[in-house]
């Protein structure tokens, strides 16, 4: 989504026989819902592949249980509900610009911006998958944190 831009020529008036054409772009960066969708999801990335791995990393060192397994299991859920938050806001203005609004007199873009819009669907895609894969792995962590933990409770 990132690198999503698209430009196009329209003719937008006809002076005789000469048509004015007028240069259009359409960024990411000119909706503020998909500049949080894709900080959102940057974020998300930062937190899982580095933050994670050093604490996996690192967790040689210190004993995760109790506290400090309960932190990873909440960082995990607010990592989940930013990403989420993310979609949802860049599903919005999808469809937004997909169908417009007639009642607010919004018109559609995707018609006059078709690679533009494609390549947001599939950044849309990637990331609910990535999403889901969120949610796989908070469930991961509060199953983890719930379970007993078997080799200091053995008894000798």
């Amino acid at each position: 989504m990132a690198f999503n831009k698209q430009t196009k020529s329209f003719v937008v008036a006809t002076v005789g026989s000469t048509p004015i054409t007028a240069t259009f772009a359409a960024k990411f960066n000119q909706t503020p819902a998909f500049v949080f969708f894709v900080i959102a999801n940057g974020n998300a990335a930062l937190h899982n592949n580095l933050v994670m791995i050093a604490m996996e990393i690192l967790g040689t060192r210190y004993d995760y249980k109790g506290p400090r397994l309960a932190l990873i299991a909440i960082l995990d859920m607010m990592t989940m509900a930013l990403a989420s938050d993310g979609d949802g806001a860049a599903t919005f203005m999808s469809e937004l610009g997909k169908n417009g609004n007639s009642h607010a007199k919004w018109d559609k873009i995707c018609d006059k911006f078709e690679t533009y819009c494609d390549r947001g669907v599939v950044a849309l895609i990637v990331s609910f998958v990535g999403f889901i894969l969120l949610l796989i792995i908070s469930v991961m962590s509060i199953i983890k944190l719930l379970k007993p933990n078997r080799i200091n409770h053995a008894s000798p």
